[in-house]
């Protein structure tokens, strides 16, 4: 039981990356706070097998007028969070010439700004138990970038700096702070491309095989536990060695 004892607040958890997180934190002896846009069908389902370790809070992420308090008053709820995953994301793909503002900024609210607030509003209660771990989940988009999504890579890419900069910040406060970065992952996000475009993509896999939310969930949980203790300011690519 890795986590055992420990509070986290996983965002964007009703499905997917995030949804796995959350699951295999429980499994490791967390209680889950997860947050995100409208309830998840199976929430019963999941504070049942959970067995009251997990809570949910619905919050619109991209208003961010409202949701630094929404975080305060989780953190005040949980009596602090010792780990923080910031995973909600979204897309608005588009050609660069052809993206409207509307749709460059809303991805950089959800992706980045609405990161960065919940990481502060959360890691105030950290810093001053001087302990805790904040995970940022990035992309392979943010490191390399990609065609079609420069507000996605943008807001990724923004999330490793902030990640870089929050792990100077922190360490003396014993906070780590540490990134994700998932490639070609099995999602509702990644179904929507269609069969050739998801084969043409698990091809150039060295591993073959798209990743998991599991495979993701694994690298969090370890980012998370004791084992990591010596790790801060890191991006650790989860993406079956598809930029070697």
């Amino acid at each position: 039981m890795r986590l055992a004892d420990k509070k986290a607040l996983v965002t964007g958890a009703s499905r997917g990356i995030g949804k796995a997180i959350a699951e295999r934190f429980i499994d490791e002896g967390a209680e889950v706070w997860g947050i995100g846009t409208g309830e998840p069908e199976d929430l019963a389902a999941r504070v049942s097998r959970a067995q009251g370790r997990f809570h949910w809070v619905t919050a619109d992420l991209g208003n961010l007028a409202a949701l630094e308090g929404i975080i305060d008053g989780a953190v005040k709820e949980a009596d602090g969070f010792d780990i923080l995953v910031n995973n909600a994301g979204i897309t608005r793909d588009n050609l660069s010439f052809r993206m409207t503002l509307e749709d460059f900024q809303k991805v950089l609210d959800v992706n980045l700004t609405a990161a960065f607030l919940t990481a502060r509003a959360a890691g105030r209660n950290m810093i001053g138990r001087r302990r805790g771990v904040i995970i940022n989940m990035s992309s392979v988009a943010g490191v390399h970038g990609n065609g079609g999504q420069a507000n996605y890579a943008a807001s990724k890419a923004g999330l490793i700096g902030l990640t870089k900069s929050l792990a100077r910040e922190l360490a003396g406060r014993g906070v780590r702070v540490n990134a994700i970065a998932p490639g070609f992952i099995v999602s509702d996000m990644t179904r929507a491309l269609g069969e050739e475009a998801s084969a043409k993509m698990t091809a150039a896999i060295p591993l073959k095989r798209p990743g998991t939310p599991e495979d993701v969930a694994e690298a969090a949980l370890f980012l998370a536990s004791d084992g990591a203790s010596y790790i801060t300011g890191q991006v650790l690519s989860v993406d079956g060695g598809m930029f070697i």
